[in-house]
C-alpha cells in the first residue's frame, strides 16, 4: 500500500484521527494513503478528491484489490478545490504533496475553500518543501532525501518551496490558524503545516 501512504496514515492517527471522524483527502491520487484511511474510518467517512480522473480510476482499482468497496468512500474529480460541493463538513483533512506543486494563488484558493468545510476545531494538514532562508531568498533550495539523490525546489516553479510565514499570512482574516508541525519523517524532507479551525 506504499511507504508514504502508511506514514501519513500513522501520522494522522497520532494527531487524533478517529474512525468516526469525516476525513477529506486532497490530492488523493491512486489512494496509496487512501486505502489505509478507508479501512480505518467508518463507512462513508472517507472523501478523496483529485484533479486527475485516471488516478481516481486507479484508486478504485486499489479499493477493489483491498476489498474495501463496501466502505463506500467518496471519490470526486475536482480542479478548483470546490470542497463545499461535497455537501459534508470535515473533522480532518490532508493535502500530501499538493502544496509542493502549487503556486501561491492556488494554495490560497485551497485554504479559503477549506475554511468553509472544516468543523470548529477541525484540522487541515498540508505538506510543503521549506525555504529555510525565508521569502527574501529567491534562489533554488537543495534538499536531501533518504530514498535517492538530492534535488532542488524553486521560488516560482514546480516543485515549489515556501517559508512557513506564507501560510500564517494566508490564513489571516479567516477562521483558520496556521501552526508549524515541522519534521515528520518524510523521506524527501517535506515539512508539515496544520490549519486549525476556530
Amino acid at each position: 500500500m506504499g511507504e508514504i501512504g502508511k506514514l501519513q496514515f500513522n501520522f494522522l492517527v497520532g494527531e487524533g484521527l478517529k474512525p468516526q471522524h469525516y476525513f477529506l483527502d486532497v490530492g488523493c491520487g491512486s489512494l496509496r494513503g487512501g486505502v489505509h484511511f478507508v479501512e480505518y474510518l467508518e463507512t462513508g467517512h472517507y472523501f478523496g478528491v483529485d484533479i486527475n480522473q485516471d488516478l481516481l480510476k486507479a484508486g478504485k482499482g486499489e479499493l477493489k484489490k483491498n476489498h474495501l468497496l463496501h466502505k463506500n468512500p467518496v471519490l470526486v474529480q475536482m480542479s478548483k478545490f470546490d470542497f463545499a460541493s461535497l455537501g459534508q463538513k470535515f473533522d480532518y483533512a490532508l493535502a500530501q504533496s499538493v502544496f509542493t506543486h502549487l503556486p501561491l494563488n492556488s494554495i490560497l484558493m485551497c485554504i479559503m475553500n477549506m475554511d468553509k468545510v472544516l468543523i470548529s476545531g477541525g484540522r487541515f494538514y498540508a505538506t510543503f518543501f521549506e525555504n529555510p532562508e525565508g521569502k527574501f531568498n529567491l534562489d533554488p533550495v537543495m534538499h536531501s532525501r533518504l530514498d535517492g539523490p538530492s534535488f532542488e525546489t524553486y521560488f516560482d516553479n514546480d516543485p515549489y518551496h515556501y517559508d512557513f510565514g506564507i501560510f500564517k499570512w494566508s490564513s489571516e482574516e479567516t477562521n483558520l490558524r496556521a501552526e508549524s508541525v515541522g519534521e515528520w519523517s518524510h523521506p524527501r524532507g517535506q515539512r508539515m503545516a496544520v490549519f486549525i479551525k476556530s
